[in-house]
């Protein structure tokens, strides 16, 4: 299984809780004012890797929190995400995501590729929601626009309702 990823942060202490390792998926259609990857959104940049060999190279990093899928968007890669993520979880490695997408409308995603709810079905922490620079919010770590949502994905699925995320 081949991935495009725009690069890979080894050590990140902004992505997500404790010190994680960030995926940065090449290409996105959402194309926020004022995004800070904008180099992401082209989905043919980046470079193509191996999940196999970052699954392995990741599991070998065992002083990690966990990892972070961020854009570009995952979910417009959701079959690769979500064999990373399956491969993590299986691991118990602790995933984070930042989409662009809203809860609502991956739960309406759901109904036209089965492989967005089985990335979902791994990942342990969403931020939804488009970035929107006239939001911007300086309080809080993540998420960064005050429009954007940090769910506990599993809690959610669970009880079919959003769940927020509490440390």
């Amino acid at each position: 299984m081949k991935i495009r990823l725009a690069a890979i942060l080894p050590n990140s202490t902004v992505n997500g809780d404790g010190l994680r390792k960030v995926f940065f998926s090449q290409g996105c259609s959402h194309h926020c004012q004022g995004c800070f990857n904008q180099h992401t959104w082209p989905f043919n940049g980046g470079k193509i890797c191996d999940c196999d060999q970052l699954i392995n190279e990741t599991l070998e990093e065992t002083y990690l929190s966990g990892v972070t899928f961020c854009g570009g968007e995952p979910f417009q890669q959701v079959i690769p995400f979500a064999y990373l993520a399956k491969k993590f979880k299986k691991n118990k490695i602790n995933i984070w995501c930042f989409t662009g997408y809203t809860w609502e409308e991956l739960q309406n995603l759901i109904t036209k590729d089965s492989n967005v709810r089985e990335l979902l079905t791994s990942v342990d922490v969403l931020i939804d929601g488009r970035f929107n620079k006239k939001m911007m919010n300086k309080k809080n770590k993540f998420p960064s626009t005050t429009n954007q949502r940090i769910i506990d994905v599993q809690k959610s699925l669970k009880i079919n309702k959003i769940v927020l995320w509490k440390k």
